[in-house]
């Protein structure tokens, strides 16, 4: 479910293929190290809390092939981890959009609801 390559050529963030937004081509490239660094560009320095959205989000997208939308996001943590989380939670984890920055750093598309 989740791969992470230690291969030297893909710790670096800036030798990885990326479209015109940021967001990785290929998501089998992504890992632990890709993540910490986009976070850093994003200007987030990752908790548990951001982890386990995360690993949701990786977990979703692999299981649906489909990134979710901030109501799946909302409502997929809710079930799955017994957790009562409103948008207000996830924004201060993600700040320039729950859905769309945390599947960034999850090295996902962007949800296609997103502008």
């Amino acid at each position: 479910m989740l791969l992470i390559r230690n291969t030297k050529n893909y710790l670096n963030y800036e030798i990885v293929e990326k479209d015109s937004e940021g967001y990785l081509k290929n998501n089998q490239d992504w890992n632990i190290y890709l993540a910490e660094e986009i976070a850093k560009k994003e200007n987030i320095t990752l908790t548990d809390n951001h982890w386990e959205i995360i690993y949701f989000i990786r977990k979703f997208y692999f299981a649906y092939n489909i990134a979710p939308s901030m109501r799946m996001l909302i409502n997929g943590i809710q079930k799955e981890l017994g957790k009562k989380i409103y948008s207000i939670y996830l924004f201060k984890l993600f700040p320039k959009g729950p859905a769309k920055q945390a599947s960034k750093i999850a090295g996902i598309p962007k949800p296609s609801k997103c502008l």
